[in-house]
């Protein structure tokens, strides 16, 4: 594993073979520099909106780079905090938000280019709700093995902090809460063995599709001019996700017991 990479069950396989790597050599020629990981979130959130900017003129070549760019500094801000001892709840929210700031620009700008507002809203919306299952589906996976979960950094309170977690509320734990209670019912509902149903396999499905994954593949589809098929690709992940529920609630219900 690459020094100060985060330790995860699963992990993302494009960020292992690639961007992670990089982000590392970058990491080693900041570490006795005075910059800190929020200034590479907000530096890499500038490079989102930039590319966003380049999307909807049609300078797509460029915006592919910059989003891949952007992806190796979102590995490194993270490399950096964990190396230097400064990971943070400041930092942790700032990402987070930063990332949902990008995210939302670059599908505004994909609305504008191809003239389908209701499918890039659409997409968004699947989009987003794909990163969520990936966060809870590994709080899950530690639950029911009972392994820790990853500990909140105790920062100082201060106005910042408190507006960034109030942001974050609304935000992301609505659908964190939908998602979690759904697959709680699932489990109980269906009486599914819970060490199958919240396993490596149910993780890898959604890892897999994780920020850094998305945006390779929008910048896959920039290089080719076809941004309206990028949207296409983000909806079928919707039909990916039910069916990955129908393969893990397969696989999960208990053997039947015969005899007395």
């Amino acid at each position: 594993m690459v020094p100060g990479a985060k330790a995860r069950p699963v992990q993302e396989f494009l960020n292992v073979l690639l961007f992670r790597p990089l982000a590392h050599l970058l990491v080693r020629l900041l570490l006795p520099t005075p910059v800190r990981p929020p200034h590479l979130v907000l530096f890499h959130t500038g490079l989102a909106l930039l590319a966003a900017w380049l999307l909807y003129r049609g300078e797509d070549l460029w915006a592919a780079f910059l989003l891949q760019l952007k992806t190796v500094l979102d590995n490194a801000d993270g490399q950096l905090a964990r190396l230097r001892g400064e990971v943070s709840a400041l930092g942790r929210y700032l990402d987070t938000e930063m990332d949902f700031l990008g995210n939302l620009a670059l599908f505004v700008a994909l609305a504008l280019r191809t003239g389908e507002g209701e499918k890039a809203l659409l997409a968004f919306l699947v989009f987003t709700l794909v990163q969520s299952f990936d966060f809870n589906l590994e709080r899950l996976y530690r639950e029911a093995r009972g392994l820790p979960l990853p500990e909140e950094p105790q920062d100082p309170e201060t106005p910042l902090l408190r507006l960034l977690r109030g942001l974050y509320a609304l935000l992301f734990l609505p659908q964190d809460r939908a998602i979690r209670a759904l697959e709680l019912f699932l489990k109980r509902r269906l009486g599914l063995d819970p060490l199958r149903f919240f396993d490596e396999g149910a993780l890898a499905g959604v890892v897999n599709l994780g920020l850094s994954t998305q945006l390779f593949f929008l910048g896959v589809f920039l290089l080719f001019h076809q941004p309206a098929a990028y949207l296409t690709f983000v909806l079928l992940q919707a039909l990916y996700l039910g069916l990955g529920y129908v393969w893990r609630i397969v696989r999960s219900i208990p053997s039947p017991r015969w005899g007395p």
